[in-house]
């Protein structure tokens, strides 16, 4: 890594670009830390739904007495919605929480660059396999660029990869693994920027296994769950899992993964495809491997 380019003092304004799943509960968790937080979608609607969608989870914090009157009230009022990415010029740290779609994800960091003016602000981008190397060559400051990956749901999971590239400097290590460590207190493994990671190089060549195991009727999908959860212990099945996570988040680690090892582990078997292209997504569309009440 290249020496320290950035201050260490505390990040207190940060952009959270794209407010689905992933971005609303980042949005959310940094809401509740005490810090100020602008986020960003494409369109009313898009900005609309991310909205409600923080805001329900807010409402059952306080419903759940996890969230008192007060601090439900502060983190609603840390929280900014806008459409347009020059609202993230004074922002320290943008966390870019898009589809997981390569040319997307370039062409937020390529503006990001454009419109935030502290060149020492941390650019940081939620990918779950794509190497940080060809988000942060789309930007002039490589340096300030890095991933941090958190897991869903954000509000629950204490976990976050923190991953460099060969460019990053340390200091934008520090203050990233200091903002995700001491001010959101999660739980920062780092890893090589290698796609996938530490955590879905693991896991999805478990879950295209599971889904090959499906396609090829050598067990339907309540029996490859039931062996996972009452005979490993493990507390959600794989194919219930692929659907939490997202059938087509699933297909792109996948894909991302085989594109740069060429193991045969990683292909992405047909029938996830098929069922993708079909828009059979999991729990967010109401089907995929089961189906899910969603009104």
């Amino acid at each position: 890594m290249t020496p320290a380019s950035v201050t260490t003092t505390s990040i207190e304004r940060v952009g959270v670009v794209g407010c689905g799943l992933m971005g609303s509960g980042i949005a959310e968790v940094c809401a509740k830390a005490g810090v100020d937080v602008v986020v960003r979608e494409v369109d009313a609607d898009a900005m609309g739904a991310g909205r409600r969608r923080i805001e329900g989870s807010l409402r059952k914090g306080l419903a759940r007495q996890k969230l008192s009157e007060e601090d439900h009230a502060g983190a609603v009022a840390r929280l900014r919605y806008t459409t347009d990415l020059g609202e993230m010029a004074d922002r320290q740290l943008v966390i870019e929480a898009v589809t997981e779609y390569e040319p997307a994800k370039v062409e937020v960091f390529a503006t990001l660059d454009k419109v935030v003016t502290a060149h020492d602000a941390v650019l940081a981008t939620n990918t779950s396999a794509i190497p940080i190397m060809r988000l942060a060559m789309a930007t002039d400051r490589p340096q300030q660029v890095l991933g941090l990956h958190f897991f869903s749901p954000v509000p629950v999971l204490k976990l976050v990869e923190l991953v460099p590239s060969l460019l990053t400097s340390d200091g934008a290590v520090l203050a990233a693994q200091s903002f995700a460590e001491g001010v959101l207190h999660k739980r920062v493994i780092i890893s090589k920027d290698r796609a996938g990671f530490v955590v879905n190089a693991l896991l999805i060549p478990y879950l295209v296994s599971a889904i090959r195991m499906v396609e090829t009727g050598f067990a339907t999908a309540e029996d490859v769950d039931a062996g996972m959860t009452l005979g490993c212990n493990h507390p959600m099945g794989p194919l219930a899992l692929a659907d939490f996570i997202g059938l087509d988040v699933t297909r792109a680690a996948a894909q991302s993964l085989y594109d740069e090892f060429k193991e045969p582990l990683y292909a992405v078997p047909p029938l996830l495809s098929r069922m993708v292209d079909g828009g059979l997504l999991g729990r967010k569309t109401g089907r995929g491997f089961y189906r899910y009440d969603n009104t």
